[in-house]
């Protein structure tokens, strides 16, 4: 456990968690590997979990229709998977598959919604790295929907530092 812990601590998304809140992470995290190919999740199912990628790249996809599996986003060492097990009704809203040989902690979501009601402070810490995480999925969603239907046949110059948005 103490290497869960050292890495919680060291996290990106937990850097400045107290050492309480971290001791109440270890006690809902395991380690998980995923091979090439393999879900995580799938768009649909319950969502109960959140991942931290510890090595290795996922592809976060979504079903487009007449295309089929569209990736909206890797996501590699360093970031966090999952947002939907924070937000009722509890399901996945795309597809994680691992594209190569994956490391994660898997952390709880159920027991951490429990705690985030037991100690708001907690739960204003976990909040405001949650909708930094949505806001980037989003974001990333909103650039691979142009891409994949090419909505904008040419280019408008109306706007040029339009990226820098993004």
């Amino acid at each position: 456990m103490d290497a869960v812990k050292t890495i919680l601590q060291n996290h990106p998304f937990f850097k400045e968690f107290t050492a309480e809140h971290v001791e109440k992470l270890v006690q809902h995290t395991s380690e998980m590997r995923f091979n090439p190919g393999q879900y995580i999740f799938r768009d649909g199912q319950e969502a109960n979990m959140f991942y931290l990628v510890l090595s290795g790249m996922v592809s976060l996809e979504v079903y487009a229709p007449n295309r089929g599996p569209v990736t909206v986003q890797p996501i590699g060492a360093g970031d966090v998977l999952g947002w939907s097990w924070l937000y009722p009704p509890h399901r996945w809203h795309f597809d994680a598959k691992a594209k190569e040989e994956t490391r994660v902690l898997a952390l709880n979501g159920k027991a951490i919604r429990g705690l985030i009601e037991d100690d708001h402070e907690f739960g204003f810490q976990v909040m405001k790295r949650i909708a930094l995480v949505m806001e980037n999925r989003l974001q990333a969603t909103r650039v691979k929907l142009m891409e994949v239907y090419d909505i904008y046949w040419e280019p408008d110059k109306s706007r040029p530092d339009w990226q820098k948005l993004i």
